[in-house]
């Protein structure tokens, strides 16, 4: 595939790609997906609206591209695809950019614009258009595989680019970068999303891509414990270091790191959180939600149950058994469950 800037046909999707669907919306069997039950019905109820948007309760009720697309892909993990095409409809008619085929962060209803801020989310982006082309494959629908190759060509051409030596991921089209740095997040490297990327498009396109984030991550962890931190930086001269403007936290982000790890099959970027994580539950201490990785100094509250989840997944423990009230911790606990 060439990647070049795409153009997409508004119409064709909306009109064309969902009139498609308006028969089949229906919730079709299939026998490799998972059937719709449990923590995701719950989920659908609680954070998902009629018209498919997801609820982001712990932060002013806002929608962002990283919601949709979580709310996307569980969608197709379990199999409802009712739930599916609102998601998809509501996104691309509300965040969808005009001049390229990614999508605006955020939707604040509390706002006279609601979609105030053109620039992306790249962790969004790349969570619809896994999404996207999952059902594509699952409910064999040609608009959601050729939505998906736009987005996916896109990230690649404006998202993607060289700095010291690596083939790095932005985190968004404005902000990241000037000539002194470039600002990561690692937890925007989803593994499982980018190997399917490279099934799709080859690996001569996404594997320099992926090789590059695997080294970076693996040396970018930081302080007495050597932890991933939820930003940090690339300088001009190839130096690693926790983002300057940005508390220097195994936190809220970076939570994610192992998860990815653990279900993209890459857990040599997350061994010391592992090792971190075993050492506390052994002394018996409180699992922080998050730890300064220079200072030592700890969050003065215990991990969530989203994050207790993904610890359990990455080290076998149990599971928390009820569904969190908080948007993002309820979706921590269902792509531990599920995500593949």
């Amino acid at each position: 595939m060439a990647f070049d800037s795409l153009r997409f046909d508004r119409r064709e999707f909306v009109l064309g790609g969902m009139a498609v669907l308006t028969a089949a919306c229906a919730k079709v069997p299939n026998g490799n997906a998972k059937p719709r039950k449990g923590f995701w019905a719950e989920f659908r109820d609680r954070f998902i609206t009629p018209v498919g948007r997801v609820i982001d309760n712990g932060n002013g009720n806002i929608s962002h591209s990283e919601g949709q697309g979580y709310g996307m892909l569980l969608a197709c993990l379990n199999n409802d695809r009712e739930t599916f095409d609102s998601l998809a409809r509501w996104t691309f008619e509300t965040l969808a950019r005009d001049d390229m085929a990614l999508h605006a962060w955020k939707y604040d209803p509390r706002e006279t614009v609601a979609v105030a801020d053109r620039n992306n989310a790249t962790d969004g982006d790349i969570l619809i258009a896994w999404a996207l082309a999952r059902a594509a494959k699952q409910w064999n629908n040609s608009a959601y595989a050729r939505r998906s190759a736009e987005i996916r060509s896109a990230i690649r051409t404006r998202l993607v680019v060289e700095r010291a030596g690596h083939l790095v991921l932005l985190p968004g089209l404005e902000g990241f970068a000037d000539a002194r740095r470039t600002v990561i997040n690692p937890s925007y490297y989803i593994w499982s999303a980018l190997d399917a990327f490279a099934a799709l498009d080859g690996d001569a396109v996404w594997a320099p891509v992926i090789d590059d984030g695997v080294k970076l991550l693996t040396a970018a962890r930081f302080g007495p414990l050597a932890l991933p931190v939820d930003w940090f930086e690339l300088a001009a001269d190839g130096k690693l270091s926790p983002a300057t403007d940005k508390p220097a936290r195994f936190g809220f982000d970076a939570i994610r790191v192992p998860l990815y790890a653990s279900a993209g099959r890459r857990m040599a970027v997350a061994e010391t959180v592992v090792t971190w994580w075993r050492g506390l539950l052994a002394s018996g201490a409180q699992v922080p939600a998050w730890i300064d990785v220079q200072s030592g100094e700890n969050a003065p509250y215990a991990l969530s149950a989203g994050g207790m989840a993904v610890l359990a997944r990455t080290l076998g423990t149990t599971q928390p058994d009820a569904l969190a009230q908080d948007y993002y911790s309820a979706i921590l606990q269902l792509l531990s469950r599920s995500l593949d």
